[in-house]
C-alpha cells in the first residue's frame, strides 16, 4: 500500500473513522477519531465505564461476538477497514493480537503448545520452523530463560506473572502489525508487573502497542501516547508527556489531577 499516494503519513498504521459502540441498546462509545502510527506505545485511560475496553475490542472485531452488541464507523488498518464485507475476522485477530487482564494459557496444553497453536492454525507444520518461531516468541516475552528447560510443562503450571507473558509470546508468534492489551498488569504483582512494563518498551520495536490501564502512573512510564476516554467520548489523543504537562482540554486536566 503507498500511503503516499493517498496523501497519509508512511507510518501511519491505524485510523479509526466515526467509531460508535453500542451494547444492549446502550451507547459505550460515541463518534471516536484518531489516528495511530507504526511503532508506538499508546495508553488508553479514564475512570471506569468510560469505553476504554470496549474501544479496544472494536479494534480487532471482538465486539461484534457479545450478544447485543453493534458499531458504526471505520477502523482501517494499512489502508483497509476491517469491518468491509471482504475482511475475514480470523484474519484480523491474527493481525491484530489480544492479551487481556486476566492470564488465560490454553488448559491441557504445554507451554510450547500453548504458543504453537496460533501457527499450527495458520498452516505451520515444520517442527524445525515451529521450534525456531516459539523460542524467538519467547524471548521477545522474556521467559525463554525461565522456561527453555520445560516446554512441556503445562502452561497453567507458571506463576500468574509467567502466564501473562505467555499468552503476549502466544499473540506475538504469529508476528501481528498490532498488539491490544487489556490492563494487563491489574492482577499482577509488583514484580511482575515491572517485567511486563519493561516488556512493553520493547515490544514497540516490534508491534504498535494499545493498552488499557488505571494506573496513570503507568501510562506515563510505558506510552508514547495518551488516549483519555470520559462517557464514551475521545476527550484527547496526545503525546504522553505533552498530556500531562500541558493538557489541550480542562477535564484531561481534572482528571489528572484528581479533581474529578
Amino acid at each position: 500500500m503507498d500511503f503516499k499516494s493517498k496523501g497519509m503519513k508512511k507510518n501511519l498504521l491505524i485510523e479509526v473513522k466515526k467509531l460508535s459502540a453500542w451494547f444492549k441498546g446502550a451507547q459505550a462509545l460515541s463518534d471516536i477519531n484518531l489516528s495511530i502510527e507504526r511503532n508506538k506505545v499508546v495508553a488508553v485511560i479514564g475512570p471506569s465505564g468510560c469505553g476504554k475496553s470496549t474501544f479496544i475490542r472494536c479494534l480487532n472485531r471482538l465486539h461484534e461476538e457479545v450478544e447485543g452488541a453493534y458499531l458504526t464507523g471505520e477502523v482501517i488498518l494499512e489502508g483497509k477497514n476491517i469491518y468491509s464485507a471482504t475482511s475475514d475476522p480470523v484474519l484480523i485477530r491474527r493481525n491484530i493480537g489480544m492479551v487481556f487482564q486476566k492470564p488465560n494459557p490454553f488448559p491441557g496444553m504445554s507451554i510450547y503448545d500453548n504458543v504453537a497453536i496460533g501457527l499450527k492454525l495458520g498452516g505451520i507444520r515444520n517442527r524445525s520452523l515451529l521450534d525456531e518461531r516459539v523460542e524467538q516468541s519467547l524471548k521477545n516475552a522474556a521467559l525463554w530463560k525461565e522456561v527453555k528447560d520445560h516446554l512441556n510443562r503445562p502452561g497453567l503450571s507458571l506463576s500468574g506473572g509467567q502466564q501473562q507473558r505467555l499468552c503476549i509470546a502466544r499473540a506475538l508468534a504469529v508476528k501481528p502489525s498490532v498488539m491490544l492489551m487489556d490492563e494487563p498488569t491489574s492482577a499482577l504483582d509488583p514484580i511482575s508487573t515491572g517485567w511486563i512494563e519493561e516488556l512493553l518498551q520493547k515490544l514497540k520495536n516490534q508491534v504498535t502497542v494499545i493498552f488499557v490501564t488505571h494506573n496513570m502512573q503507568q501510562a506515563a512510564r510505558v506510552s508514547n501516547r495518551i488516549a483519555f476516554f470520559l462517557n464514551g467520548e475521545l476527550v484527547e489523543f496526545n503525546k504522553t508527556s505533552w498530556f500531562f504537562t500541558k493538557p489541550k482540554h480542562s477535564k484531561s486536566e481534572d482528571y489528572i489531577t484528581g479533581r474529578f
